[in-house]
């Protein structure tokens, strides 16, 4: 049983990283695993809501051949928030709420850069969806130039729980898709703001598009179909921090 900067493995080793207060991003167990450990660290999993996973051995086997017991643990090197604690205190202080939302943005290097971007230009909190997204690792808080340790990431279960909420807390949800008919300069970003944008390959999933309360697309003149969604996101950032500067 070992640890190292990105997970832990073995069943008592978990366990007491769990118990210790470790952040955990992402649980794998062997399918078909049994014994009072394995219960005990299944009711760790469900009083805290950790993300789980069941796996073939194989799976575990391509992390690390050493003796994992069937338990492989993937440590997060932040701690999530909850947009719920968030949002109050943002109005409190008298601000205009600024929020990122990232349907499944899977490539470690996009979310760092959008997370980068993001803590430049005063976003307030970025959410995930609990599955589909990057993992957030050692190598997504070097891509984020440390930027995942000064904004919050909030993980959800339900994005379109999440995206319910925003829109009940006064928060107009703005959803970055090349269906769009309006283009991106033409929206009132002064105003309570969540940007909403998609996965590399497949955009916003479209029951979120049918969530949001408006649609918005970047002129695009050359023979490329989309932008990178990390240029993307950064263009459409920044077009906020204008209007909300001048």
């Amino acid at each position: 049983m070992k640890e190292n900067k990105d997970y832990i493995f073995g069943i008592r080793a978990v366990i007491e990283a769990i118990k210790s207060g470790k952040q955990i991003d992402k649980l794998m167990i062997r399918s078909g695993l049994k014994g009072e450990l394995f219960f005990e660290l299944i009711e760790l999993v469900k009083d805290l809501d950790i993300p789980m996973q069941y796996v073939p051995n194989d799976r575990i086997n391509r992390v690390t051949r050493k003796n994992h017991q069937g338990v492989l643990a993937f440590i997060s090197p932040i701690e999530f928030q909850q947009i719920e604690n968030i949002l109050p205190v943002i109005y409190e202080e008298g601000r205009t709420p600024f929020i990122v939302v990232l349907d499944k943005v899977s490539d470690v290097r996009n979310f760092g850069a959008i997370t980068r971007t993001a803590e430049c230009a005063g976003v307030d909190a970025i959410i995930i969806p609990e599955k589909g997204s990057a993992r957030i690792s050692g190598d997504a808080v070097k891509t984020s130039a440390g930027a995942l340790h000064k904004i919050p990431v909030c993980r959800v279960r339900s994005l379109s729980n999440a995206i319910k909420f925003l829109k009940d807390s006064g928060i107009q949800v703005v959803a970055a898709t090349e269906k769009a008919q309006d283009f991106y300069y033409q929206t009132d970003f002064t105003i309570p703001t969540a940007i909403l944008l998609g996965a590399e390959d497949r955009g916003v999933a479209i029951e979120y598009l049918k969530d949001a309360d408006q649609m918005v697309k970047i002129p695009l003149l050359g023979e490329i179909e989309s932008l990178n969604v990390s240029v993307a996101a950064s263009i459409l950032m920044y077009e906020a921090v204008k209007q909300r500067t001048s």
